[in-house]
């Protein structure tokens, strides 16, 4: 029989990777967005108009249009990725991440009560690594001690324990997979991946001179967003419900991800200085960039204004228990296919921007040759 399941979060890098995935396997996929005036669709703007995928207006901080959306679609599972998942906007906007990513948590799971389905509707909710925060041990597997040390953090760790307290309460089948970094060519421009690879190919191709970073040293567990959904939905087809880390085993410091970045954008860096002062700086380009960008020139700084209040700086998920009873592969997209990948899409992008721009400028320019009033 076809499944039916319903996704938070839908018009994110996970929520749109997921879909395409249960679209592949014969769900019917229906997703929950917020009005809005501005478009924020495009990561599944190619989905919309084929005859599985539903799109409904509803808010996870409004619990009556979330009871009305689970009675009428009647899932069979529910992927709950929505959050406001920026770890230094959480810092700005303290009440608005707990209303989201906490009670918004409980709100899911009382809305599947409500309609009296929780023997049989599944329910995964994307916690996250920042749980471990001042990190206890390292590697962090699921028994590792949490000491959440961001708004983001404690907000997502309630949501971690009401749906274990749900699960052992009411019996209801539902789980946290804990997310490591997970990154892609569709990850927001405000995370540093996405910062970084980005900042590579404008620097590359002489639309931007220098980025700015916080801390180099900081280490991460960085996957492909893409491998880590399949994790979602195995968690979800596992016999009995539990909660599992979703990582790859392997650590990588932002200026390894840095230096990477540009060197599959045709620039080689160097590293000197230290803490606020380090820099990277141009010791070698290929031909294609050689005349934008010049041997000794500093393209990567460091600024204050990057360092959170209080920063995790040592991330490594032990996924032995996911690969051990999910049987899933966690390195299926490599680290250094993840950088390669995201920096080509940012090239392609980057040059499409700028051919863009130059046809609007032509097209400005006729219409003011012509002299038609606005």
């Amino acid at each position: 029989m076809t499944k039916t399941a319903l996704i938070t979060g839908v018009t994110g890098q996970d929520g749109s990777y997921l879909s395409e995935f249960l679209l592949a396997r014969g769900y019917e996929v229906h997703g929950i967005i917020r009005r809005s005036s501005v478009d924020y669709r495009e990561r599944i703007a190619h989905l919309e108009g084929t005859p599985h995928f539903h799109l409904h207006y509803a808010d996870m901080s409004d619990s009556m249009s979330l009871v009305k959306l689970v009675g009428k679609v009647q899932p069979d599972e529910i992927y709950n990725l929505a959050a406001q998942s920026h770890v230094q906007v959480s810092f700005d906007a303290p009440e608005f991440t707990a209303d989201v990513d906490a009670v918004g948590v409980l709100r899911i799971l009382e809305a599947v009560r409500t309609n009296h389905l929780e023997k049989t509707c599944k329910i995964y909710q994307a916690s996250t690594s920042e749980l471990y925060g001042k990190v206890e041990e390292v590697p962090q597997s699921e028994t590792t001690p949490f000491h959440p040390y961001s708004p983001y953090a404690v907000a997502k760790l309630y949501g971690y324990w009401i749906i274990k307290e749900y699960r052992e309460a009411y019996d209801m089948f539902c789980c946290s997979g804990i997310l490591f970094n997970h990154e892609s060519e569709r990850r927001g421009e405000t995370f540093v991946t996405r910062k970084i690879t980005l900042a590579a190919a404008r620097i590359a191709q002489g639309k931007q001179d220098c980025l700015y970073l916080g801390n180099l040293d900081s280490l991460r567990d960085w996957g492909y967003a893409k491998d880590y959904v399949e994790c979602m939905w195995l968690i979800l087809q596992h016999e009995t419900p539990e909660d599992f880390v979703i990582a790859t085993g392997v650590q990588h410091s932002v200026r390894e991800f840095a230096t990477l970045a540009f060197h599959h954008a045709g620039i080689e860096l160097r590293w000197e200085g230290e803490g606020v002062n380090e820099k990277g700086i141009v010791e070698r380009v290929n031909e294609l960039t050689n005349e934008r960008v010049k041997v000794g020139d500093v393209v990567v700084a460091v600024s204050p204004d990057f360092y959170r209040p209080t920063d995790v700086v040592n991330l490594l998920g032990d996924p032995s228990k996911a690969k051990r009873e999910l049987g899933w592969n966690p390195q299926t997209t490599s680290f250094e296919q993840l950088v390669e990948l995201m920096v080509a899409h940012d090239m392609k992008k980057v040059a499409a921007d700028d051919a863009a721009a130059e046809i609007r400028k032509v097209n400005l320019a006729e219409f003011l040759e012509k002299g038609i009033d606005k």
